[in-house]
């Protein structure tokens, strides 16, 4: 396993050993004595799987008082994956970082507790799988408008198929930092 940084420290890029052969491929996506050795040290609790289309936005979305640290894979198809630092303390607040994720690179992003995420799909579909550090509450959700000027995600596609509900999320100047990240409330 190979972990390659990103613009922001604390997202990064995981590249697993795989092992080819001409019967196909194996290749662990998670192994918590490797990942804790690299720095990497969390419990998943949840896995998740969508599908979505091409030109399918989703996002940018957390959770607010039980905020998740995600593992996130495409397992068909390919995406341009987001993280955007929501921690008011953080240096890089505000700032996002992406990864081009696909079924042949077989890359993995780890995006801790303290990030917005979302992805678009650049194939004709995509299968993502992610793992989260805690459960998904529907109470507990908070979003961020996908085109927030402000963030200036350059997403690659110029009118993405984005649901209703994502579409009318809040600018991240407009949430106020007690419905953004917590520390003391963080796994």
């Amino acid at each position: 396993m190979q972990i390659i940084a990103t613009d922001i420290e604390d997202v990064q890029i995981i590249e697993p050993q795989v092992f080819e052969d001409d019967r196909g491929y194996f290749l662990e996506t998670f192994h918590l004595r490797r990942f804790k050795s690299a720095g990497l040290p969390h419990v998943f609790v949840q896995d998740n799987r969508s599908f979505s289309v091409k030109n399918t936005l989703r996002g940018l979305h957390f959770q607010i008082t039980h905020p998740q640290a995600k593992l996130v894979q495409v397992i068909s198809g390919e995406i341009f994956d987001v993280a955007v630092d929501i921690r008011p303390i953080s240096p890089t607040f505000g700032r996002w970082v992406s990864a081009h994720l696909t079924e042949h690179n077989k890359r993995l992003v780890f995006i801790p507790a303290g990030f917005a995420h979302g992805f678009c799909v650049l194939s004709d579909s995509a299968h993502v799988v992610y793992k989260s550090s805690d459960f998904y509450d529907r109470d507990d959700e908070g979003g961020i408008l996908w085109s927030d000027p402000a963030i200036g995600i350059d997403w690659p596609t110029a009118d993405p198929i984005v649901s209703a509900k994502d579409d009318r999320l809040p600018v991240l100047s407009d949430i106020p930092p007690e419905k953004l990240y917590n520390p003391v409330k963080a796994p």
